[in-house]
């Protein structure tokens, strides 16, 4: 008879307990990127960023078995044309108050309007672009990508620790690669380097890995860094993947390469094996057999942010996960050697940036 009633207490108990389970669901809203990049070695992966941010999903839910809490995540995946407002409103009736977002600067914007009504929260995972942080800031996008500015200055610090003051500033003909050097413009005047010259790389199309077309990048690239004055290194603002890598060892002076190319800022890169890095990338790469991307680790960030708030407030409320995430008790272990915090005033994830060769 104890024993009976024992187990029927049990049973109610569990019974109670799977009633009480918090279900977290995440939406990851993305768009079909067909950048081309020069080398194939640097093509990014069919499931670029969302992979970060299913094992991130992963990894909340080995904590919140222990907090009843269940985590799932929904992508969503636009294609060409489609509205992201329209996606938003859809993430809404699967009752998805939480979002990771991988889309340029104006669709997140549009995301983030859609969502207002719902209460939805916005993780910005992707769109480096400082006006997100500045004028065209909003009050429901956390941002787990660093900003064009961060990037600029961490990759400044180093090159003036170094006592290479004297940039040759190279620019792509695109808007965003003209963003990136107005960045690294703004970086040099703050940390004391001087840009002693600055030309534009114009895209003029054409193929880049034909056999004519290697041929004329060894003629070209010294031609056209030629007669430059004094500098100690050439730094590249070419994000638009034109031109960039062909200009380390082809410059007509030889100088080291820094930027888009040669030595690159960057929030996330599969050599850093640092502060436990090498455990996270042998998780990565057993789950999805290649090797983890900024994106990837910008995505796991968000997802991972989620979790902690949603653990520390048992909640999924998007208001008590963004005030508890701007908060002083918010200290995400991110593998990179300090603990991550935001910004209250723009939602931007404070964070080391790596450079990698």
């Amino acid at each position: 008879f104890a024993v009976l009633a024992l187990v029927i207490v049990l049973g109610l108990d569990l019974a109670a307990r799977a009633q009480d389970t918090l279900d977290i669901k995440i939406g990851y809203l993305r768009r079909a990127q067909h950048q081309e990049t020069i080398s194939l070695v640097q093509m990014p992966p069919p499931d670029n960023g969302v992979a970060g941010a299913q094992m991130a999903a992963k990894d909340n839910d080995t904590t919140g078995r222990f907090l009843n809490q269940r985590y799932s995540l929904v992508d969503l995946h636009l294609k060409a044309g489609d509205d992201p407002a329209m996606a938003v409103a859809e993430l809404a009736r699967q009752g998805i108050a939480l979002i990771v977002v991988d889309l340029p600067a104006d669709d997140l914007l549009k995301a983030a309007e859609a969502g207002k009504a719902d209460r939805i929260l916005f993780f910005n995972a992707a769109a480096t672009d400082d006006r997100l942080r500045q004028k065209d800031c909003r009050a429901n996008i956390v941002h787990t990508a660093p900003s064009r500015a961060m990037l600029a200055d961490g990759l400044a610090q180093y090159l003036v620790w170094k006592k290479w003051v004297r940039w040759f500033l190279v620019v792509g003909s695109h808007e965003r690669d003209k963003l990136f050097a107005a960045a690294l413009t703004r970086a040099a005047n703050r940390f004391g380097a001087k840009i002693v010259q600055q030309r534009e790389f114009k895209d003029t199309g054409g193929a880049r890995r034909t056999d004519s077309g290697v041929v004329q990048i060894q003629q070209q690239m010294p031609v056209f860094t030629q007669e430059a004055p004094s500098y100690d290194v050439l730094v590249v603002a070419d994000e638009s993947e034109v031109f960039a890598n062909n200009l380390p060892y082809r410059t007509w002076d030889p100088r080291p390469v820094a930027g888009s190319a040669g030595l690159v800022p960057t929030s996330w890169d599969a050599s850093n094996s640092l502060w436990g890095g090498i455990q996270m990338q042998d998780r990565f790469i057993a789950q999805f057999k290649r090797l983890m991307t900024a994106l990837d680790m910008q995505a796991w960030t968000a997802v991972r942010m989620i979790g902690e708030a949603a653990s520390r407030q048992n909640s999924a409320d998007p208001k008590t996960i963004l005030d508890f995430l701007k908060g002083p008790e918010l200290a995400l272990g991110a593998f990179k050697g300090q603990k991550l915090t935001l910004r209250d005033w723009d939602l931007q994830l404070r964070q080391p940036i790596l450079l990698t060769d």
